[in-house]
């Protein structure tokens, strides 16, 4: 008895993305822990996925390869045009401090935040109010790092009037020679960024839906909603956006390179990653699971052991 056994007339009927195979899923997720590592035959060449002991090990190991990122972009002479998140988070401390020991000045680097917090309208928070990733950023990463930051002027947030031109401009950049990297955390419902599952049904072929570049006010999965309430408002749903603006697959599938994090894991052997981790890995690439197209992308994606599982009951 389980879940698919189970869901005909219940509450949990037209809940999930309509375009989620449940027994594909269940089938991902039933694998070995020991062969998260084996190699998929839609996997980049250069795709890989890096086994983290802890959360401590997590946040030291991203934070470095972000920095070793601007670091080699520096010393080859060319742009940085870094595409950054807002969870995972413990990071950027670290690549703050791997900065500042090498002295490596990030006038080179051109930040675009991959979203933020919105109404139905795409109007968003504030930039210093608590709740918004502007905030977010500036106290984590720009801001720590001193003499060395981003220029103010080449720092980008997913606003209603700055959004719609990251296209333009990270394109020009691309094209002036600059390496462009995708900075990613995977949703609950597998999202990159807050391009959302279900999005998937307002495109009449995955062509169109790669070419989607943004969103103003997109709507959140309610999953997406509760992971964010537990993740960053300890539990109080009601602070909770239910819109976002945020970028789209027309930006993140143009990586150069990628640097992924998964890291949620809650404690006392709870955690909410560990099926989406399975999905992005064994899945294959599919709309209705943007992460699925990640491991397509040259780069590493970092994960905490634990959530490769097993995944099976547990009581706590």
């Amino acid at each position: 008895m389980n879940l698919l056994s189970t869901l005909s007339g219940s509450l949990m009927e037209g809940f999930l993305p309509a375009g989620w195979d449940l027994a594909r899923i269940d089938a991902c997720c039933s694998h070995n822990p020991c062969s998260v590592l084996d190699r998929q035959p839609f996997w980049h060449e250069r795709f890989e996925p890096v086994i983290c002991r802890d959360v401590a090990d997590f946040d030291v190991m991203l934070g470095h390869e972000i920095a070793m990122t601007i670091r080699r972009a520096r010393e080859e002479k060319r742009q940085a045009a870094l595409i950054l998140p807002v969870g995972p988070m413990g990071m950027y401390r670290w690549a703050v401090y791997f900065l500042k020991e090498w002295n490596v000045p990030c006038d080179h680097v051109h930040g675009f935040n991959m979203d933020e917090w919105s109404d139905r309208d795409g109007n968003t928070l504030a930039a210093n109010d608590p709740g918004a990733f502007t905030n977010a950023m500036e106290g984590a990463f720009y801001g720590p790092l001193g003499k060395l930051t981003v220029p103010a002027s080449q720092r980008w947030f997913a606003t209603p009037d700055k959004l719609p031109h990251y296209a333009e401009r990270i394109g020009e950049l691309q094209k002036a020679g600059a390496e462009l990297t995708v900075i990613f955390g995977i949703g609950r419902v597998c999202h990159i960024a807050f391009w959302e599952p279900h999005f998937a049904a307002e495109y009449e072929s995955v062509d169109a839906w790669k070419a989607a570049t943004h969103r103003l006010g997109a709507k959140l999965h309610p999953l997406t909603i509760e992971q964010n309430a537990l993740t960053s408002f300890k539990s109080r749903t009601t602070l909770v956006p239910a819109f976002a603006n945020t970028i789209g697959p027309g930006l993140f599938l143009k990586a150069d390179r990628i640097i992924g994090g998964a890291d949620g894991i809650l404690g006392r052997g709870m955690q909410w990653q560990g099926t989406s981790l399975w999905m992005t890995l064994r899945y294959g690439p599919n709309p209705w699971v943007p992460s699925s197209f990640m491991p397509t992308l040259a780069g590493r994606l970092f994960f905490l052991n634990e959530l490769a599982g097993p995944l099976e009951a547990e009581m706590n």
